[in-house]
């Protein structure tokens, strides 16, 4: 993929767009992989802009960040066909409490499916619109969310043995056996 002139994408958007919020979030990094912060009310038609009329038709990644005042949601977004990208689209929650709904936007870009699950499970930001947002690594009796600054793991984890148990002594007795440490 080629790199592309986010500003002037970004501008070509407010023109054809005007009144949404979106701000340039520069990336004085040497790779200058600016992004886009964009008010969670204009996401879906920032969103739906850059699919229809842009030709962003791949979104690779989803992924959470958790800053001490808000969570935020980073997409990832690429056009195969014109083999520009990436966009790099944030959203931002209100706080990291009570304010934690974000659009989904995985009703356009269906490869963030699974990967808006994963931040809702591990950072708990709710996609409202999400059609089965539900945990997937964590189980559902899963307390909190592990990725979380403020998450604390319990002190009384269960042991429940598994197969690799027996794997697991295997080994240790090969190492005993080799004069390795156990």
């Amino acid at each position: 993929m080629s790199a592309f002139p986010t500003e002037s994408l970004l501008d070509e958007l407010k023109s054809q767009l005007p009144g949404v919020q979106v701000e340039l979030l520069r990336n004085e990094a040497p790779s200058a992989q600016h992004s886009w912060l964009v008010a969670s009310k204009d996401a879906i038609v920032v969103a739906s802009w850059l699919l229809e009329e842009a030709g962003f038709d791949y979104c690779s990644n989803v992924t959470g960040v958790d800053w001490p005042d808000y969570l935020e949601v980073v997409y990832h977004l690429y056009s195969v066909e014109k083999r520009l990208g990436p966009v790099v689209l944030r959203m931002r929650t209100e706080d990291r409490g009570e304010k934690v709904h974000l659009p989904s936007l995985a009703p356009l870009w269906r490869s963030a499916e699974f990967q808006e699950r994963e931040v809702f499970d591990l950072f708990g930001i709710i996609f409202d619109g999400h059609w089965d947002l539900r945990r997937i690594l964590m189980w559902d009796e899963f307390v909190g969310h592990p990725m979380r600054r403020d998450y604390v793991e319990p002190d009384d984890y269960e042991y429940e043995p598994t197969a690799h148990d027996e794997i697991a002594e295997k080994a240790r007795k090969h190492a005993a056996s080799a004069g390795g440490a156990e």
